[in-house]
């Protein structure tokens, strides 16, 4: 666990270093996710974070508040409302530095319970990474500046690479058999590949770009990703790495 928790981390640090020092009018900066400032943004990722911890130190905490999530939203797990950015921004810290200390001693195996099936630590954890990241990109672009990309980007893209059953299960469609070769550059230039090297539906391009289109923060035809094969293409319209009600791009960004 020790390296997904340092890599999750630096994404939270990453992130803290565009919002840190902005002002009340810059946390209620309109962000692409229509309905949503900065300030509401970095209030989602708290409520999940702090779901996360309770999931892991506080088993039956956690089933309590999740019942009450049914019914009053992810105000079970902490409420934004009356805080001021900065003041969300201490949450924040607080909530992520206790989650982060009870993921450490944990096995990557052991298993976490959450809204639907429960998952390894290890997988929690790395899907804690694309939230925070995905979420992270919505901020920056909101604000006008850049999170550099960085190769923990590999665990985006790992995610987006094995949800591609659930984008279609998600939508009530059947899952093609053929697989798809991904070939990604990273930011570091070198090359992350998943799939056989003979597959005849093909996607190659920037990790980058891939990784937007996984979270549907970008449509794929909005970068220069190349697909080849029917099976590609649609998987790219569909991809959806993040659990919860089927989405497009445009019902994110509209």
């Amino acid at each position: 666990m020790g390296p997904i928790c340092q890599d999750l981390a630096d994404e939270h640090a990453a992130l803290d270093a565009i919002v840190a020092d902005l002002t009340e009018t810059g946390w209620a900066t309109p962000t692409p996710a229509a309905g949503w400032d900065v300030r509401d943004t970095i209030v989602h990722i708290v409520q999940a974070d702090e779901a996360g911890y309770l999931a892991v130190a506080d088993a039956a905490g956690f089933e309590r508040a999740k019942e009450a999530v049914m019914s009053g939203g992810l105000e079970a797990f902490g409420s934004g409302r009356g805080r001021s950015g900065a003041e969300t921004l201490a949450w924040w810290r607080d909530t992520r530095g206790a989650m982060l200390a009870a993921f450490a001693p944990l096995g990557g195996k052991d298993r976490i319970p959450w809204f639907g099936p429960s998952m390894s630590a290890l997988s929690f954890a790395t899907a804690r990474l694309m939230e925070t990241w995905a979420h992270g990109q919505d901020v920056a672009t909101a604000l006008g500046v850049q999170i550099e990309p960085t190769d923990r980007l590999r665990h985006v893209a790992h995610i987006g690479i094995t949800t591609r059953g659930w984008s279609y299960v998600n939508r009530g469609r059947s899952v093609p058999d053929g697989p798809v070769r991904v070939e990604l550059t990273a930011p570091s230039g070198t090359t992350w590949s998943w799939g056989p090297q003979d597959a005849p539906d093909r996607i190659t391009g920037s990790a980058l770009e891939f990784c937007l289109v996984v979270t549907q923060r970008l449509s794929v035809e909005a970068t220069a990703l190349q697909t080849s094969g029917a099976a590609a293409q649609e998987w790219m319209q569909l991809a959806q790495a993040f659990a919860g009600p089927a989405t497009l791009t445009d019902d994110l960004r509209s």
